[in-house]
């Protein structure tokens, strides 16, 4: 029997409704996390390149002009928004801009992974994972600079999302569109572009493939236009030639560790003094539980685990292929690699694992999507479904309890500042008695040139 009309409508209104709860609560908990002076500090390109190309080429040409091979259209869109406020409230803006970004992300994510996810509270505990994640402030949180992996994050449930509505088309659509013009290794989602296609009719017999058609010609669209600006335009970093071993090796040390404990190099550390032993076995014991979950997931999940967590991997030898001074002897670690920080790579590839993590203990928890039983025509034992739930409840607590372990502010790349709003008064001063200089302001770890017209103008 289907539901009525109001019925569908009350459930949809609920969804919403709960997403944006938990899109306020990760955007809020995001915010938090960062700390007073990281919050009012610039970081990287938001201060650098983005700012001189914006003042340089105005609001419009900056948007999609390449910078290091690659497009970053939603960054622009939120320099553009803090350039047209006052300067002294630059760092700030950009802040909570980004912040908000990530509480979008995490509605987004609530709502399109219902399908996969059923269990309202598991979902949370997935959507609420950029905000969560232990190596989130450490570098690639509130800022514009690395808003690029939370698109990624966000990649395979906009690709996979089969819409049941043109509106809910358009809307996946336009969100996809900031994703792909945002971040090229969406690339690496784009086959799940079929699971979006698949089945080609709904229940009533109309043809459902069409509501794919505006997300697919999006993607395709723009990933072409990154994969154009990839090779045509400079990048400065040196590719380098990491060996396999170090690649997997600094994948368990970084994203996985760094999934559980912020502090990576007291992971190191620890590897160092008492064996690798101390982070196979509870990664091994992980993986097992995970292989399970996509031997008995229905297609849809099977292949959104397995591509979150290849992707993990793929996204940290990538980041190690292309930035040859990332690269460290993972595989024969010593006491001296201690004081190597947290990757802002391995902040993305842990997100990826993390989820593929959860969305398996989704699987393991509901035993209505065995497919393994469903394809014998039996039903499992009341033994297996019992250890099913426990391995799924056990990974959801193990993230939970990562998350709250680390929920509080920690040490980031900004968190000795300097602060940018403290530096606008001698700005100012200084422009005032020189009105067509340039004011430096410092930002981590270089410094802005803002026009004295435009410290003067604000």
């Amino acid at each position: 029997m289907e539901p009525s009309r109001s019925t569908v409508v009350r459930r949809a209104v609920r969804s919403v409704l709960l997403a944006l709860l938990v899109g306020a609560g990760s955007a809020a908990l995001t915010w938090y996390r960062l700390g007073a002076v990281t919050r009012a500090t610039v970081w990287a390109e938001d201060g650098g390149v983005f700012m001189r190309e914006r003042i340089a080429l105005g609001p419009v040409a900056s948007l999609l002009h390449p910078y290091a091979g690659y497009l970053h259209l939603l960054p622009r869109l939120i320099v553009d928004l803090a350039w047209a406020l006052p300067v002294v409230d630059y760092a700030r803006v950009v802040t909570t801009a980004s912040c908000l970004v990530v509480g979008v992300v995490s509605g987004a994510v609530f709502l399109l992974a219902r399908d996969v996810v059923p269990s309202p509270p598991i979902r949370v505990v997935l959507a609420a994972i950029p905000a969560v994640l232990p190596l989130m402030p450490y570098e690639i949180g509130g800022n514009t600079a690395n808003l690029h992996w939370f698109m990624l994050f966000t990649a395979p449930w906009l690709f996979a999302y089969r819409a049941r509505t043109w509106w809910g088309a358009a809307a996946v659509a336009v969100l996809a569109l900031f994703v792909v013009l945002t971040e090229l290794q969406a690339l690496f989602f784009l086959p799940l572009l079929l699971l979006a296609w698949f089945p080609l009719r709904d229940r009533s017999g109309r043809r459902a493939w069409t509501r794919a058609l505006p997300v697919t010609a999006v993607a395709l669209v723009g990933l072409a236009a990154q994969v154009v600006a990839a090779v045509t335009d400079h990048r400065i970093s040196k590719p380098g030639s990491p060996a396999f071993g170090d690649v997997l090796a600094g994948w368990v040390l970084q994203p996985l560790a760094g999934a559980w404990d912020p502090d990576v190099g007291a992971v190191l550390a620890t590897v160092v003094a008492h064996g690798w032993a101390v982070v196979l076995v509870p990664a091994v014991a992980v993986v097992v539980v995970v292989l399970v979950a996509v031997l008995v997931a229905p297609l849809r999940a099977r292949w959104l685990i397995l591509a979150l967590a290849v992707v993990s991997g793929g996204v940290w030898w990538a980041a190690l292929l292309a930035n040859g001074g990332a690269a460290q002897p993972w595989s024969q670690p010593t006491a001296a690699m201690v004081a190597v920080p947290p990757q802002r790579y391995a902040a993305a590839a842990g997100m990826l694992l993390v989820a593929a993590v959860v969305v398996a203990a989704g699987v393991l928890v509901d035993a209505r999507n065995w497919s393994v039983a469903v394809r014998r025509r039996t039903r499992p034992g009341g033994a297996t479904r019992l250890v099913g739930a426990v391995a799924g409840w056990c990974l959801v607590a193990a993230v939970v309890t990562s998350a709250v372990l680390s929920v509080g502010p920690g040490v980031t790349r900004r968190s000795h500042g300097p602060v940018w709003a403290g530096q606008i008064p001698a700005a100012v001063a200084m422009c005032r008695a020189h009105p067509s200089a340039v004011a430096q302001v410092k930002t981590a770890p270089w410094a802005a040139q803002v026009p004295c017209g435009e410290v003067l103008g604000h």
